[in-house]
């Protein structure tokens, strides 16, 4: 399936940026995204079996570390606890890694508590108009909070999202005995359907992560987005759509055999009510966000007319031919999905 590997950055309106200071996201930060960019050096990041792992250990000279750290730990402060620094002393950035892949080019503080040895992650990325719709929405209709701070110029902070990449979980432990793999499957569907609903795109199997969690009598699983720079992008409906990405073939082989047509119904509307109540519960700000959304282009007008002309057929409807922006479709999609009586107020 193709991807728009050369997606543009889409810068952040006036209005996003006002809506980001009303919700608590923007933040004086005392490190950029421009100053990380000045490492001397940098060597392969390998995993523990040797693997290359697509990052980039990065080093700078000893001037702009001292620098870099004090920075980083504030910023770090400031996500984490609203920028108390009376901790500050006891901890330290000692690694920085850097990825080439992927459109955010991010990078990957490590944030190490000297006491007592233990460590943190956060990145720090180039902010992109899409991928803040993609965070904001995905606080607002999962049952997954986000942690991100916005910062002048194009500075994205986020916090690290535990789980194990679904790659790995599919390679390594789908067909371990001891998994549930009813639960998997129950939970890949979820996904699959909130991932639809809010049009949220390539969530090929390392763009999303399994999150384990052990119960009384056996584990429960979560399935989780980490990337969401292609938030209601492409133009193609499967684009949005997990179950049509190849490498997730064997979580969907897990499904079909495991899941009746009609428990796989059932899941589906026990995950469209979820969102319906969330929605309902932050319609004030739902409504702020997807005002803003509508009012900026975050696509080409080719992609934006064929997924109206796909979403048309998907629904059985012409509404969408209506809509003049990617913020318009994805406020009808979730209308029509998630119900008229939940979303009234979104509408209105």
């Amino acid at each position: 399936m193709y991807i728009s590997r050369k997606k543009p950055a889409y810068p952040i309106t006036h209005a996003l940026r006002q809506y980001l200071r009303d919700y608590d996201r923007d933040a004086p930060l005392p490190v950029s995204y421009a100053e990380l960019l000045r490492y001397s050096n940098s060597f392969p990041l390998r995993d523990r079996a040797g693997k290359d792992t697509l990052w980039q250990t990065v080093f700078y000279e000893p001037s702009v570390l001292v620098e870099l750290n004090q920075g980083l730990v504030q910023v770090y402060a400031l996500l984490k606890t609203a920028g108390d620094l009376s901790f500050a002393n006891d901890l330290l950035a000692d690694r920085i890694d850097y990825c080439h892949f992927g459109n955010s080019h991010p990078f990957r503080v490590r944030i190490l508590n000297q006491l007592n040895d233990n460590y943190d992650y956060f990145y720090v990325k180039q902010a992109d108009a899409s991928r803040l719709y993609g965070l904001e929405l995905e606080h607002l209709l999962s049952p997954n909070s986000m942690n991100y701070l916005v910062g002048s110029g194009n500075t994205l902070i986020e916090e690290h999202i535990v789980g194990i990449p679904g790659d790995d979980f599919i390679r390594l432990r789908l067909n371990l005995p001891h998994l549930n793999q009813v639960r998997i499957a129950k939970e890949f569907v979820k996904f699959n359907e909130r991932c639809f609903a809010r049009l949220l795109g390539d969530m090929r199997a390392y763009n999303y992560v399994i999150g384990v969690t052990p119960d009384f009598e056996d584990e429960q699983y979560r399935v989780r987005a980490i990337d969401f720079d292609q938030q209601s992008y492409e133009g193609r409906r499967a684009m949005y759509v997990p179950q049509f990405f190849k490498d997730n073939g064997p979580v969907v082989e897990l499904c079909a055999r495991l899941l009746k047509p009609s428990t796989i119904h059932q899941y589906q509307a026990e995950e469209r009510t979820l969102m319906a109540r969330r929605a309902r519960a932050e319609r004030y700000r739902l409504k702020a966000l997807l005002d803003v959304m509508r009012g900026q282009e975050l696509a080409p007008p080719d992609k934006v007319n064929e997924l109206k002309a796909a979403l048309n057929r998907h629904h059985r409807t012409q509404k969408f031919d209506s809509c003049d922006s990617m913020g318009d479709v994805v406020r009808l999609n979730l209308w029509l999905m998630l119900g008229p009586q939940m979303l009234a107020t979104v509408m209105s």
